[in-house]
């Protein structure tokens, strides 16, 4: 496991250095628990063991308000449960802004389709114009197994299983997620979180998923 105290002043530039200066893929390793409290959190990690984002307020079924940080504990996005929708949706804010959404994530309702979509993501309505989709999140997050697609179809971003050096695999709260140059690695972290949240907090939702996953084999 990376170092837990890591130097959070170089934290957020090396995340920035890592996928921006060589043009490659940043690899960061997820765990699925908070460092601040002992329960229920994210915390994210480089390759260099550097502490990159943290989500201290996450309460597992009751997420109506999650906050995503970085190292320093600055806010970078917040995400809100949209009330009043049919189905599971969530608005995606920058910092900790309340107005202007630069997302709207919806959980797929595709069982009776040949899908893996689980997740759709798109821009806000604007005046006079129609929401537009920008990506899509297909495969199974119970399994650590997903893909982030834009909407031509380019991989941008990948959850998948970590395994330990001796090619043990760590178990489903320690994953990594491989995240494109062309991503922003926070939006990639958030839909982790939103993931976690359709996915990650019941049975009932779990089976859903399985049968989403099995359709679409």
């Amino acid at each position: 496991m990376p170092k837990v105290h890591p130097n959070a002043a170089a934290a957020a530039e090396s995340a920035t250095a890592e996928a921006s200066c060589d043009g490659r893929a940043m690899a960061l390793t997820v765990w699925r628990k908070s460092l601040l409290f002992n329960g229920n959190g994210f915390t994210v990690f480089d390759s260099k063991g550097n502490l990159v984002f943290r989500v201290d307020n996450y309460s597992s079924g009751s997420g109506d308000e999650i906050v995503l940080m970085d190292a320093a504990g600055k806010p970078l996005l917040t995400i809100r449960k949209k009330k009043l929708s049919l189905g599971d949706q969530w608005l995606v804010y920058d910092g900790e802004e309340a107005i202007n959404p630069r997302f709207a994530v919806k959980k797929h309702k595709g069982l009776l389709h040949s899908t893996k979509v689980l997740a759709r993501v798109t821009a806000p309505r604007t005046s006079g114009s129609k929401s537009r989709l920008v990506y899509d999140v297909e495969g199974s997050y119970s399994r650590r197994c997903c893909v982030v697609y834009d909407d031509r179809r380019r991989q941008l971003a990948e959850i998948k299983k970590k395994e330990s050096a001796q090619g043990i695999a760590l178990g489903l709260d320690v994953f990594h997620l491989i995240v494109e140059p062309e991503l922003d690695a926070a939006f990639a972290m958030a839909m982790v979180i939103l993931l976690e949240q359709m996915f990650g907090s019941s049975g009932g939702s779990l089976l859903r998923e399985a049968c989403v996953f099995l359709r679409g084999l």
